[in-house]
C-alpha cells in the first residue's frame, strides 16, 4: 500500500503524466467526450437532441446547443427536488455545489459528483507537482484560511453546500492533501466551524502556535488572506495574550472548536514576546507575513480576475515572499493548472487538462463584449466555438464547458486570452467575466476597465497616505440621463477636495469611445462617488455567507445589479459623502 501510495503522489510522475496527456490534446478531448456521452447518453436532456448514441464531437456540435445556466436551471431544480430519473446525467447527482451568489445575487446550484470530486483531485496533484518543483517545501504546516459553509438538503434530500465545503469534506481528498502537502495548522473543528468569526481568530491562533513550522500561507482567494491579515491588526494583542497566559479568548464560543484549540495552547511567555517584539519592530504592518512566520515559502491563492485589486495590499504583507496564483476553475469545475508557479499573478497562465471535459472557445472580439443573452439557445449572430487545439495565440475567447456532472456545452461566461501553448494544450491568461458589464447605451465597460479606472483613481488616494479597502459599483438609470456610480471604502477620513478629484479621475479613465462620446453629448450623466463608512464591504460579506457562501469563497461583486436588493440596500444605508464629477 505505502508504494502505491508513493506512486500516486510523486511529483515527477504526476508531471509525467500531464506531459503525457498535454502532449495529444485533441485525442484526449475526443476520448472525454466519448466518455461523458457513453455515461450520460441515456438522460433526459442529452435524448432530446437526437444523437442516437452517436460520441463523436461533430455530431455533439451539430445537435446539442449552447446553454447558459438559465437554461439547464429548470433540470437542476428537479434533481435538488428529489426526481430520481436520469434527468442530467446516466448515474444519479447525489451532491448540490452552490456558487458564492455575488455574481448574480444568489446561490447557484451546480451538480456536483465523484468524477468532478475526481478532477478536483488531480489539479490539486499537477499543480503541487509544479510548484513544488519551484518552491519545494519539508516537513511543516501550512496557515490555511479554509472556512467551511452552511450544508443543507434540498427539497429531495440532497445535500448541498459551496464546492469548497463539499471538496474539503470529502474524506478521499483529505488523504489527498495530507499526502501531497503540508498539514493545516488548525484542526478540522476550526476549518468546519459554524462560526467564521471565531474560525478566523483560531486560525490565525493556531498559525502562531506553529509560526516556525508554517511553510505556506494559503487561502482560497487572495481577499481571504487580506481579510485575515487586516483582522489580526485589530486582535493581534488578545492573541499574544492567549498564548502567554496558555488560555483561550473568551471571544471563542463554539465548544467544538474551544475543546479542539485549548489542546493546542499552553503558556508559552518566550513565544509571545518574540510575537510581541517582531510586531513592535514593524512599520505599518510591511512585511508582516514573513515577521509572524520566518519560514513561510509562498503566499498561495486565487489571485486572477476580481482578486488583483488586493495584490498592492497582499505584497505590502507578503514582503519579499513570492505570491503564487491558484489554478482556474469556477462552480462548476476544474479548467486549468497553472504549470508556470514563478509568474507574477498579473501574468498567471493556466494549461487546460484535456481529460476532465470537453471544451470549446467562441471567438470574442475587442468590440463584442456585450452581456450575457438570457438564453444561449438563439446565437446565431455569434462566431461558431472553436475545439481546444484550435484556439489561436494571443487571440480572446469566451469558454464552453462539457463535464461529466451534467453541463453540456455550457458558457461558463469568462473570457480569456490564449496566451501561449504547453505541448498541444492551451494556457489561458483570464480576462474578466463577461456579464460584469457597466453599460447604459452604447458605452460597454467590463470589469476589468473598471478595475483600471479605480486603480488610477485610486493613486491620488496613497499620496495623502490612504488606502482603498474595497469598491463596487452600479449602473444607476433612477436618473435620466442614466450614470455609473462607484462605491468606495477607504481607510480613513480624506479631504473633499482629493475625493473631487478622484471621482474627476475615475470618469475621465473609462476610455471606451461609447462612454466618452456619451459623456460628451451628455446621455450618460456625470460619475457618481460614493464613499461608504468603514465596515461596509464586511456587512456584505456578512450577507452572502448568511446565503450559504464560504467565506475563503466570497468574492465582492464588482458591479450590482438591480435584482441585487440587499446589496444595493446595504451600500445606500452607509454612504457617508457623494460627489459627481466635472470632468466633462
Amino acid at each position: 500500500m505505502l508504494g502505491k501510495m508513493e506512486e500516486i503522489f510523486d511529483p515527477e510522475v504526476v508531471i509525467e503524466e500531464f506531459e503525457d496527456l498535454s502532449n495529444d490534446a485533441g485525442k484526449v478531448q475526443r476520448e472525454a467526450l466519448k466518455k461523458i456521452l457513453e455515461e450520460n447518453g441515456e438522460a433526459e436532456y442529452l435524448c432530446q437532441w437526437g444523437l442516437d448514441a452517436r460520441t463523436d464531437p461533430e455530431s455533439f456540435i451539430a445537435c446539442v446547443p449552447l446553454v447558459n445556466h438559465n437554461d439547464l436551471e429548470p433540470y437542476i431544480q428537479r434533481i435538488a427536488d428529489g426526481e430520481t430519473a436520469s434527468i442530467l446525467t446516466g448515474k444519479p447527482i447525489t451532491t448540490i455545489s452552490l456558487s458564492s451568489g455575488t455574481t448574480q445575487g444568489k446561490p447557484k446550484f451546480v451538480p456536483f459528483n465523484d468524477e468532478l470530486m475526481e478532477s478536483t483531485s488531480q489539479i490539486y496533484k499537477t499543480s503541487f507537482a509544479f510548484r513544488n518543483r519551484e518552491y519545494p517545501i519539508g516537513n511543516g504546516k501550512a496557515l490555511q484560511f479554509i472556512y467551511s459553509s452552511k450544508q443543507f438538503k434540498t427539497k429531495g434530500g440532497l445535500t448541498a453546500g459551496t464546492a469548497t465545503t463539499n471538496v474539503y469534506r470529502n474524506p478521499q481528498f483529505k488523504k489527498t492533501m495530507s499526502a501531497m502537502q503540508t498539514p493545516c495548522c488548525s484542526p478540522d473543528e476550526v476549518i468546519f466551524g459554524p462560526d467564521y468569526h471565531q474560525s478566523l481568530y483560531c486560525h490565525l491562533l493556531c498559525g502562531l502556535i506553529f509560526r516556525e513550522e508554517v511553510q505556506v500561507v494559503s487561502s482560497t482567494f487572495a481577499h481571504s488572506i487580506i481579510h485575515a491579515f487586516r483582522t489580526f491588526e485589530q486582535v493581534w494583542e488578545e492573541l499574544v495574550t492567549d498564548i502567554r497566559e496558555g488560555s483561550l479568548s473568551d471571544r471563542i464560543k463554539v465548544l467544538s472548536i474551544r475543546v479542539a484549540v485549548s489542546k493546542l495552547l499552553k503558556p508559552d511567555p518566550v513565544l509571545a514576546n518574540t510575537i510581541f517584539d517582531k510586531i513592535s519592530g514593524l512599520s505599518d504592518w510591511n512585511g508582516l507575513i514573513p515577521e509572524l512566520f520566518p519560514n513561510t515559502k509562498y503566499i498561495y491563492g486565487i489571485m486572477t480576475g476580481s482578486m488583483e485589486p488586493y495584490l498592492k495590499k497582499l505584497r505590502h504583507y507578503a514582503g519579499q515572499l513570492p505570491l503564487l496564483s491558484a489554478d482556474y476553475g469556477s462552480s462548476e469545475g476544474w479548467i486549468g493548472v497553472n504549470v508556470n508557479p514563478k509568474l507574477p499573478p498579473e501574468m498567471a497562465t493556466f494549461a487546460v487538462l484535456p481529460n476532465i471535459g470537453y471544451f470549446e472557445f467562441i471567438p470574442v472580439k475587442d468590440d463584442t463584449n456585450c452581456p450575457e443573452q438570457e438564453s444561449a439557445y438563439v446565437s446565431s449572430v455569434e462566431p461558431q466555438p472553436v475545439g481546444l487545439t484550435e484556439v489561436k495565440v494571443g487571440e480572446n475567447y469566451e469558454i464552453v464547458v462539457t463535464n461529466f456532472a451534467g453541463l453540456y456545452r455550457y458558457r461558463l461566461g469568462d473570457l480569456v486570452k490564449v496566451k501561449g501553448f504547453h505541448n498541444s494544450t492551451p494556457e489561458l491568461q483570464f480576462v474578466c467575466r463577461r456579464n460584469l458589464l457597466l453599460t447604459i447605451n452604447i458605452d460597454k465597460n467590463t470589469e476589468k476597465d473598471l478595475q483600471l479606472a479605480v486603480e488610477a483613481a485610486a493613486t491620488l488616494l496613497s499620496e495623502e497616505k490612504l488606502e482603498l479597502l474595497d469598491f463596487t459599483s452600479q449602473v444607476d438609470t433612477s436618473t435620466d440621463p442614466g450614470h455609473y456610480v462607484i462605491f468606495w471604502e477607504i481607510s480613513h477620513a480624506a479631504k473633499d477636495e482629493v475625493l473631487k478629484e478622484c471621482c474627476n479621475c475615475l470618469d475621465r479613465s473609462f476610455v471606451d469611445a461609447g462612454y466618452v462620446s456619451s459623456r460628451k453629448v451628455n446621455t450618460i450623466g456625470a460619475l457618481e462617488l460614493r464613499i461608504l463608512k468603514p465596515g461596509t464591504f464586511h456587512k456584505i460579506m456578512d450577507h452572502f455567507v448568511g446565503l450559504g457562501a464560504a467565506v475563503s469563497q466570497f468574492k465582492t461583486p464588482r458591479c450590482v445589479g438591480q435584482n441585487n436588493t440587499t446589496v444595493l440596500q446595504i451600500l445606500s444605508n452607509n454612504v457617508v459623502k457623494s460627489y459627481l464629477s466635472t470632468a466633462y
